[in-house]
């Protein structure tokens, strides 16, 4: 009864795993640019003499979906989309330098470019773009060059003012996705510049996530729960008829 309680517990611990993976892929459906996740475990056995036939379900490293989403046109000019693979470089809470594809960009109060959600975006050379106050005719060129016309200028007159921070991991293997959606080398270090990297102005990348294909894996999840709790009741069942045959004389 041990090994068969000792499979289900575990079993039941990965499903409640895959069931938070799951449900967080279906809340962020709209999120801009936003990569589904995996839920990944398997089977592991209990490396110690004194338990060789338990065996228990493990959490693997996490994988993603990097497949594109579906360009959305938005007609605004501090919109953009990657086309195909890389990121943009941004600042993350902390001030460290990460990535992502969430390409809707403001310019604050300080003239900071910062993404809608509050990152501060950076430059080729990895500092943070900073433009004048001001700025009109706003135009993000293919190569993620930003130009415009500083107040009081002539119409004809466009001054470029800085270029974003493209990057495109040589193996996406080396990359992982934190809890704040962004990704990072694993070992820490930042990304070189890509000048292969090419964005399209007035665009957005809707999230990857299939909320059918979401709704699905959340029911077969939920299932294969039920199931490991209806064994883990049976193992307490027949524990119990077990010590009822002992007791006899």
């Amino acid at each position: 009864m041990d090994n068969l309680l000792w499979i289900a517990m575990s079993g039941a611990k990965e499903n409640f795993h895959s069931l938070a993976v799951r449900s967080n892929n279906l809340a962020n459906a709209s999120t801009t640019g936003f990569k589904a996740d995996f839920e990944n475990s398997r089977a592991m056995s209990v490396f110690a003499d004194a338990y060789p036939t338990r065996a228990f379900a493990m959490t693997e490293r996490p994988g993603y979906n990097m497949d594109g989403g579906a360009i959305e046109t938005t007609d605004r000019p501090l919109d953009v989309a990657l086309n195909g693979d890389g990121f943009i470089a941004v600042n993350d809470k902390e001030g460290n330098e990460a990535y992502t594809r969430f390409g809707s960009f403001e310019i604050d109060v300080n003239g900071n470019l910062r993404t809608t959600n509050g990152l501060q975006v950076l430059s080729d050379s990895g500092d943070p773009i900073v433009l004048p106050a001001m700025l009109s005719d706003i135009q993000i060129s293919n190569d993620g060059t930003i130009s415009g016309r500083p107040q009081g200028a002539d119409s004809n007159v466009i001054e470029e003012f800085g270029r974003i921070k493209l990057v495109n991991p040589d193996d996406y293997k080396n990359i992982e996705k934190g809890y704040d959606g962004l990704f990072r080398n694993i070992d820490g270090t930042a990304m070189t510049e890509d000048q292969s990297v090419q964005v399209r102005s007035g665009m957005l990348e809707s999230s990857n996530v299939n909320p059918v294909e979401e709704l699905t894996n959340l029911i077969r999840i939920q299932r294969q729960y039920e199931t490991q709790v209806k064994m883990m009741e049976s193992a307490s069942q027949m524990d119990e008829r077990q010590n009822t045959l002992l007791s006899y004389d």
